[in-house]
């Protein structure tokens, strides 16, 4: 497991679940011939894809936070076998142990938003129709406007928000519905667009004059670099470019460094523009900091 201090914290890379998706509808309206020079599909059309965590100790308030969950092991055996959903690296419990800390060591737990597989690894079946939150002793934390996304959602969005992880989360008596962008400590807050969907949360911290940015669906793969280059799954296109434009001009500008969520290749990258299009500059590992 890789590791890092960033300022008055210390940041661990949970590679947990690895999946595959339908390329297509990770790319939209990009045609295969473009994005499969980037990505590679198997004979089903489907693309490798991961669900890379972090995990932050602060060491001014010794919280612990874990950004998002991953899909987790409440998946029947046919979505798994549909979605080749695999955990060869652990658990999202093994793999917390692994860093060195229990589950009840883990105080919040900030979902970038609550789509299937970001959220999912939150909570374990309890019996068979019953699901219940892994971490009892966290805040957990959802952007307001997202919750009520969730809860209510639109009839594309809806087989995104499943019941088994929403419920857990809903009762749940540290659930925190923060209106807009929130500061957790010094250098450490979040940002938040609404074209992927309504309310996705991305963490920021900062060390000095270095930004490290969760980038969650906004930059799901270091391919997803060009403006137009987006999901299927993006609920707001135009919003979604708009946002992608404005925050990757600034991260070329002040060299931010993208944690890469789903990308099972490249854990951190930083941008650059050729005056056409943004693409990856740099590729780095967390213990590369």
């Amino acid at each position: 497991m890789l590791s890092a201090r960033f300022g008055e914290y210390t940041l661990y890379a949970l590679e947990g679940d690895q999946f595959m998706l339908d390329g297509g509808a990770m790319f939209g309206v990009v045609p295969k011939p473009l994005w499969s020079r980037k990505i590679p599909a198997d004979e089903q059309n489907r693309i490798a894809m991961c669900a890379r965590l972090l995990l932050i100790h602060s060491h001014k308030t010794d919280r612990l936070y874990l950004i998002d969950t991953g899909m987790g092991t409440k998946f029947n055996a046919k979505l798994a076998e549909i979605y080749n959903l695999r955990q060869p690296s652990g658990t999202l419990q093994e793999q917390i142990l692994k860093a060195g800390f229990s589950m009840n060591q883990v105080t919040d737990v900030i979902f970038t938003h609550l789509h299937f597989d970001h959220c999912g690894g939150a909570s374990v079946w309890k019996d068979e129709k019953t699901s219940d939150i892994l971490f009892p002793e966290a805040n957990l934390w959802v952007t307001r406007s997202h919750w009520n996304t969730a809860i209510q959602p639109n009839m594309r969005e809806k087989a995104s928000f499943l019941r088994e992880n929403l419920d857990p989360i809903a009762r749940h008596p540290r659930l925190i519905l923060t209106d807009g962008a929130h500061v957790f400590e010094d250098d450490f807050y979040t940002m938040v667009v609404n074209g992927h969907t309504t309310g996705m949360q991305l963490p920021v911290l900062e060390d000095g004059s270095r930004k490290l940015v969760y980038a969650a669906d906004l930059l799901p793969t270091h391919a997803h670099a060009p403006v137009p280059w987006i999901m299927g799954y993006d609920m707001f296109p135009l919003i979604s470019m708009e946002e992608r434009n404005r925050l990757f001009a600034r991260a070329v500008s002040e060299s931010w460094l993208l944690f890469l969520e789903h990308d099972p290749t490249h854990q951190i990258i930083q941008l650059e523009h050729d005056g056409k299009n943004f693409s990856m500059a740099a590729s780095l590992k967390l213990d590369e900091l």
